[in-house]
This record gives structure tokens, C-alpha cells and sequence, in this order.
């Protein structure tokens, strides 16, 4: 009498007299996974659980963190340029007055990320 694991095509082997299910992991992508896919990662490990287990049975999580990580990146250089030019700071500023054109430029790059994090990575 066949289990419903057989039934379903599964198969065992045997391991110490021990019938052990054998499992295969679909194919995953190898893409490198940048900073925002990484916190990304650690965000759906922590506060996430389910989904994360299931991208990455259905081999999945790899192109997904990828996926994330463009679009973190992507959001950044639209947003940059645009907090950039709605504060007025130009090249004008970092001639005259370079400390002032560095403390707003990461001020800038501060706010966009916490943006991105917001709408992009932690969801």
C-alpha cells in the first residue's frame, strides 16, 4: 500500500532503516544581492516567516531579494536627483560653500533611504 506521499510521486531511500522523504529544492538564481536586498532578507527571516519560507521552497527568494534590491536602488536615483533640486542645492553650493553642499547632500541621501526602506524593503 503506496502512502500519499507516493501517490503524489514522491519517493524515500532508506537511511539507518529509516524510510527518509526525499526532498528536492527547486533551482534557484545565483544573482549577488545587494544592501537592500540583504536588509530585506533579514526583514522577512525576523517579521515574515511564511513568506520567506515559501520563496524559498518554491525557489524563489533569490530573484525575488534581487528584485528588491533594483527596485531599492532605482527608487534612490529618482529620488536623490529630485530632493536635490527641490532644496536647491547645484554644483553653485559645493563651490561656495562645500561643508554646507556635504551636510545637505547626506541629509538628502538620509531621507530617500528612509523612503525606500519604508515603501520598498520593509514590506
Amino acid at each position: 500500500m503506496k502512502t500519499l506521499y507516493e501517490q503524489l510521486g514522491g519517493t524515500y531511500r532508506e537511511e539507518n532503516g529509516r524510510l527518509i522523504p526525499e526532498i528536492k529544492l527547486p533551482e534557484q538564481t545565483d544573482y549577488q544581492i545587494g544592501k537592500y536586498g540583504r536588509m530585506h532578507l533579514d526583514y522577512i527571516k525576523q517579521h515574515r516567516r511564511g513568506r520567506y519560507t515559501t520563496l524559498l521552497i518554491e525557489g524563489k527568494l533569490n530573484t525575488r531579494l534581487h528584485e528588491i534590491d533594483l527596485e531599492a536602488n532605482e527608487m534612490l536615483e529618482t529620488i536623490i536627483p529630485r530632493l536635490t533640486a527641490e532644496r536647491g542645492i547645484d554644483e553653485n553650493m559645493k563651490a561656495l560653500d562645500m561643508l554646507r553642499w556635504v551636510t545637505e547632500m547626506n541629509n538628502i541621501k538620509a531621507n530617500a533611504e528612509e523612503i525606500v526602506l519604508r515603501e520598498v524593503v520593509l514590506v
